[in-house]
């Protein structure tokens, strides 16, 4: 009985550390800082675009992750993933506002047109987690990582149809955390995918 209980709690703890894992690999932060190398590079097939998407992960990317990183070492938010959502109005706003300078310099630069796209399709999934999250915790992952599919599917076809399991396991692992509910991963995954939907025709 002891051994069975031991081995279930083991268990457990495995498929836990397994969906961590998913969570942290697949975080909002991680799609940000990729998807401008993505888009930037495969349109400029040149050093240059490596450039440009380092110039725009500054403030996608890097100044939210910054803000974030500072509520938490100051105590305001409890956690990198801003799990309570009472927190989550002062981060998004400050990370759209930031998107948004991103956007405007690039446009002013005249930066590859994938790129600007792909900030695009940031700023719009911000504004819809920031509208959600007035009423409800609507899941950020699936949102981010559903987008982000949607958009490298626009852009490379349907071969990359192989990352909706991806977003699959993402949504599992903030249920399984007790992060979100299956209907608040559920509706991320919907608005995300919407979104890119919606963009995707008009940039790549």
């Amino acid at each position: 009985m002891i051994g069975a209980m031991n081995g279930d709690v083991a268990e457990k703890t495995t498929v836990d550390k397994l969906a961590r894992v998913v969570t942290e690999v697949f975080a909002p932060t991680v799609w940000a800082v990729t998807m401008p190398f993505v888009f930037a590079i495969a349109q400029t097939r040149s050093v240059a675009g490596f450039w440009w998407a380092l110039l725009a992960c500054i403030p996608c990317a890097l100044i939210p992750y910054g803000i974030v990183r500072y509520g938490v070492v100051r105590g305001t938010l409890t956690d990198h993933h801003i799990g309570r959502r009472e927190q989550r109005r002062t981060p998004l706003l400050l990370a759209i506002g930031s998107v948004l300078a991103g956007l405007v310099l690039l446009i002013v630069l005249e930066a590859p047109s994938h790129l600007i796209g792909v900030i695009v399709l940031m700023l719009g999934v911000l504004v819809l987690v920031m509208l959600s999250n007035l009423v409800w915790k609507l899941s950020v992952h699936t949102a981010v990582a559903a987008s982000s599919s949607t958009g490298l599917i626009w852009l490379f076809g349907p071969a990359l149809l192989v990352l909706v399991p991806v977003v699959a396991a993402v949504a599992w692992s903030r249920v399984r955390l007790a992060d979100h509910t299956w209907l608040q991963v559920a509706a991320g995954t919907a608005g995300g995918a919407a979104v890119a939907m919606l963009l995707g025709p008009l940039f790549f």
